[in-house]
């Protein structure tokens, strides 16, 4: 995969794809690219103003694109459920859902249904859309689920007492905690279709340091805000790559044909921070496959997604 690049992406006419967060960033840079290779791609955004605006932009690089805007705020679970409603009401089977879409270290604020909002939109959103969409996953000849996790993985930590952060609260280590949620989400599902003796595969990726506005949307306001806010902006022009280079790593997980379930695909450079896609580790916690089930079940009792027919395996 040495040097693999946006261009080497396969055909994907006839394709399926549902993108969240396509309205900027990574997300929008993996819709555009998805197509431009001829895929039908589902912009799941959250602001409708913001949708438009990708979907514009789109259209202006890619005339003939088949794209649709999908609301959807992975903050909501009833949100969740009709944007889920409304791809199962589509003739085609999904053949790539990639959970992009992400909130980044902001003041502790709750989802509709009461969760921490790290762990409520990064995980809990995915993880209750993902379950929703399964029939038209298994619907498609081998589709691929695609998590986009983080480096900061590394700095997460499962408290199960406390995964909700009731007891206290710290942005990083909660943004660090729903990056590791995404893994062990990840590698279950992948263990679930395999018992399942299913062609869907599920895989990771991470961008490393890319230049969006997670750096400047997520701190909120006060104090954190006005110190991290600045730093991010100067970070985004010094040392990131652009959101563009930061998407491959998931192109590359979403339609390589080297790709297998639960790889984990990121920036081959120092660090991880930038570079072309390859096969990267994940940190212990995130290869604990006992977590990575015990997470699915808690989070099966706080969606109330249960992942028919994977939840038998």
């Amino acid at each position: 995969m040495s040097g693999w690049t946006a261009e080497e992406i396969p055909d994907l006419t006839g394709r399926t794809a549902l993108v969240t967060g396509a309205n900027s960033g990574i997300g929008k840079q993996a819709a555009m690219a998805l197509a431009g290779a001829g895929a039908t791609v589902l912009l799941g955004c959250r602001d409708p103003k913001k949708a438009a605006v990708a979907f514009s932009d789109i259209l202006d690089e890619h005339p003939d694109a088949e794209i649709e805007p999908l609301p959807l705020d992975l903050a909501d679970l009833d949100v969740v459920s009709e944007a889920a409603d409304h791809v199962l009401g589509r003739v085609r089977p999904l053949d790539l859902l990639i959970n992009n879409a992400g909130v980044m270290a902001p003041p502790r604020m709750e989802t509709a249904q009461g969760f921490e909002m790290q762990l409520g939109t990064n995980h809990l959103g995915h993880f209750a859309l993902t379950g929703r969409l399964m029939p038209k996953l298994l619907e498609a000849e081998a589709a691929r689920v695609v998590n986009v996790s983080s480096v900061a993985h590394r700095q997460g930590s499962m408290d199960f007492d406390d995964i909700n952060w009731n007891e206290s609260y710290s942005r990083w280590p909660a943004y660090g905690r729903s990056k590791l949620a995404n893994l062990l989400f990840t590698f279950e599902l992948d263990r679930r279709f395999r018992a399942a003796d299913e062609a869907a595969i599920s895989v990771a990726c991470h961008p490393g340091y890319a230049a969006t506005n997670l750096q400047t949307s997520g701190p909120g306001e006060g104090i954190f805000g006005i110190v991290l806010k600045p730093l991010g902006m100067i970070g985004n022009v010094l040392l990131a790559q652009s959101d563009e280079k930061g998407a491959l790593p998931t192109l590359y997980a979403a339609t390589s044909p080297d790709v297998e379930g639960s790889d984990f695909i990121g920036p081959d450079g120092i660090g991880g921070a930038r570079g072309h896609p390859t096969q990267v580790n994940c940190s212990e916690a995130a290869a604990n496959m006992d977590d990575a089930r015990r997470l699915w079940d808690i989070s099966v009792d706080l969606t109330g997604v249960d992942f028919a027919p994977l939840d038998t395996v």
